[in-house]
C-alpha cells in the first residue's frame, strides 16, 4: 500500500525485524555490528553496501525514527542528532565554509542566536538578521556569498508566523539554502517542504518526544544536502543514542492525537486569557487577532501548544504571577504532557541584550505557556488564580 495517511506512517513505519519477529521494534543497544567475512568487512567501509557499522553512524533504532520523520514531512533523506541543537549546528557547519554568509529571522532560539553571533564569527560567517514582520527586507540582506536563509516559524518565544511561502520563492530565486526550524509545529501541523523548503530541522526534544524523557534532534530534506551532514556528523560524533530514538520513534505512533489535544487545550487558554483584564497582549497562531492569523490558517493544521502573553504591570506582575503558579510547572522546556510556564527574558534569551530582546519581542513582562495534556478547567484555574 502506498500513499498512506499520517497516523498509519507513524504506527506502522519498522524497518527491522529480528529471528524472534517481535511486533514492536527491539531496541538495538550496540555500539557496533559484526561482518560476516572479510569482502563484506571491506565492501561495507567503502560504502558498496549500505549497511549498520557502528551506531555513531547509523543504528536500526535511529535510522527507523528518521525514516518515519522523513515519511511525515515529505523529505528524501534525514539524519538524527543527540539533541535539537546539535541538529541546527551541525548542519550549518557541514554546509557553510569560511567566508559564507547567513541570512537569519531575528526571532531564533537563543542558542541559535549565539551560534550566529559569538561562534560562527570566529570561522569568518557572518548573519544579517531579518525582522520576521519584514520579509521584504531579505531581498536587500542577501549577498554574493549568501549560502543559507533561516527561520523558524512559529518563532521562539514569541510565537510569530512567517510566510513559508514567500520565503521558498526567495530562496529559489537567489539559489540559496532554505533551512526551517519547525520544531513549534511539529511534522504533523506543517510541512516546510511542500511550501519550497530544502532542510527542516526538528528539536525532537520538544512535542515529537512530549513526555519530557529524553533529548534528540533530527534534520531532514533533501538528498544530497543531508549527505553532506551525515558526513560532518559521522566523523564529529553528535549521534542520537539507540535508546533515545527507540522511544522518539515510539513516540511518533501518539503525535497526531497527542497534538490534536494540545492545540485544542492551547487554543483555550489563548481565549480565556485574552478576555482577562491583567492581560495586555495574548498572541497565539489561530487567534484571530494574531498579525499573521491567515497566514497561519493557510500553512499550518492547527496553531500549537505555545501561547505568548504580557502581564499588565511589567517584569514585577510577571514574577508574582509565576510565584503564584500552583499546578502548572516552571521549566524552560515545551512540548510536555504537562503545561510549562516559562519567562524567556530570564531564561531562554537571558544571554541576549535587553535591546535584542526587544527586536523579537521578548519583554521583560513576556510569558510563554506550553500548554499540556491536563484536563483544561484545572490548568485555566491555576492562571485565573495566578494572576
Amino acid at each position: 500500500m502506498n500513499n498512506k495517511n499520517f497516523e498509519t506512517e507513524a504506527i506502522r513505519t519498522q524497518t527491522e525485524r529480528s529471528l524472534f519477529l517481535e511486533h514492536s521494534t527491539p531496541l538495538y543497544l550496540t555500539s557496533s555490528f559484526v561482518f560476516e567475512d572479510a569482502e563484506d568487512m571491506r565492501a561495507s567501509f567503502s560504502e558498496e553496501k549500505q549497511r549498520n557499522i557502528y551506531s555513531r553512524f547509523t543504528n536500526p533504532n535511529t535510522s527507523e525514527f528518521v525514516e518515519k520523520i522523513c515519511k511525515m514531512e515529505g523529505a528524501i533523506a534525514g539524519h538524527a542528532f543527540a539533541t535539537g541543537m546539535s541538529a541546527v549546528f551541525s548542519t550549518f557547519a557541514a554546509l557553510l565554509n569560511t567566508g559564507d554568509h547567513i541570512v537569519s529571522a531575528r526571532s531564533v532560539f537563543g542558542s541559535t542566536h549565539t551560534l550566529f553571533t559569538k561562534f560562527f564569527p570566529k570561522w569568518n560567517i557572518q548573519t544579517s538578521y531579518f525582522n520576521v514582520n519584514d520579509l521584504d527586507a531579505i531581498e536587500d540582506l542577501i549577498q554574493p556569498n549568501t549560502k543559507i536563509l533561516y527561520a523558524e516559524s512559529p518563532t521562539n518565544p514569541a510565537v510569530d508566523i512567517l510566510d513559508l511561502e514567500r520565503l521558498g520563492q526567495i530562496a529559489k530565486q537567489h539559489n540559496i539554502i532554505l533551512v526551517i526550524d519547525n520544531c513549534f509545529a511539529t511534522p504533523y501541523l506543517q510541512n516546510p517542504i511542500d511550501f519550497g523548503a530544502d532542510l527542516v530541522i526538528h528539536s525532537a526534544t520538544k512535542l515529537i518526544d512530549g513526555q519530557g524523557r529524553v533529548l534528540g534532534g533530527v534534520t531532514v530534506g533533501q538528498a544530497d544536502l543531508i549527505r553532506e551532514i551525515y558526513l560532518f556528523s559521522r566523523n564529529t560524533g553528535p549521534a542520537l543514542s539507540p535508546f533515545n530514538a527507540w522511544v522518539l520513534s515510539k513516540s511518533l505512533e501518539t503525535l497526531a492525537v497527542r497534538v490534536d489535544k494540545h492545540c485544542e487545550n492551547a487554543l483555550n487558554v489563548a481565549e480565556f486569557l485574552e478576555a482577562h483584564p491583567k492581560i495586555s497582549m495574548v498572541k497565539y497562531p489561530f487567534l484571530s487577532s494574531h498579525p499573521q492569523y491567515d497566514i497561519a490558517k493557510k500553512q499550518m493544521k492547527l496553531g500549537g501548544n505555545v501561547v505568548a502573553f504580557e502581564i499588565k504591570g511589567g517584569i514585577v506582575a510577571g514574577r508574582q504571577f509565576l510565584d503564584n503558579i500552583q499546578l502548572c510547572s516552571l521549566s524552560a522546556n515545551l512540548g510536555d504532557t504537562r503545561t510549562i510556564v516559562t519567562h524567556p527574558a530570564s531564561t531562554t534569551h537571558a544571554k541576549l541584550t535587553k535591546e535584542e530582546r526587544l527586536e523579537v519581542g521578548v519583554t521583560d513582562g513576556l510569558v510563554r505557556i506550553s500548554v499540556g495534556l491536563e484536563t483544561i478547567e484545572d490548568v485555566i484555574n491555576d492562571l485565573r488564580q495566578a494572576l
